[in-house]
């Protein structure tokens, strides 16, 4: 992982890293506004979400959602966090994805503060 991140201090933010290993989701937006009676007004139309990016690095990919899959089936605080996400009633394949984009984060903390890990780092976080 150190080998394919090389250093974490190139990701300003976790939402860079989750787009750079191809664990960000790709959104599509139709326009804003529309002409209502020779007039703009603004569209309320949601965004779109299209899936995962495909433009990443895939064996980071691989190693997250491979990571994130034996966490999800081994005892431990990240079997925890994942058994927490199915009990809100996510669906396991979403449900693993959070937990790689969970510890995707972890590591970006571990990296850049250089810290060892934590459990209270696993704590659910508002969007």
């Amino acid at each position: 992982m150190i080998a394919l991140m090389q250093t974490p201090h190139r990701f300003r933010t976790k939402r860079q890293l989750w787009t750079y290993s191809g664990l960000g989701l790709e959104t599509h937006d139709r326009g804003q506004y529309r002409a209502v009676e020779g007039q703009l007004q603004r569209w309320k139309r949601p965004v779109t979400l299209r899936g995962l990016n495909q433009d990443h690095n895939h064996e980071l990919k691989d190693l997250f959602k491979g990571a994130a899959l034996r966490a999800s089936i081994a005892a431990g605080p990240l079997h925890d966090f994942y058994e927490a996400l199915l009990a809100q009633g996510r669906k396991p394949t979403r449900a693993r994805l959070t937990l790689a984009r969970k510890m995707a984060a972890i590591r970006l903390i571990l990296g850049k503060k250089e810290v060892r890990f934590d459990a209270h780092h696993l704590k659910p976080q508002a969007a």
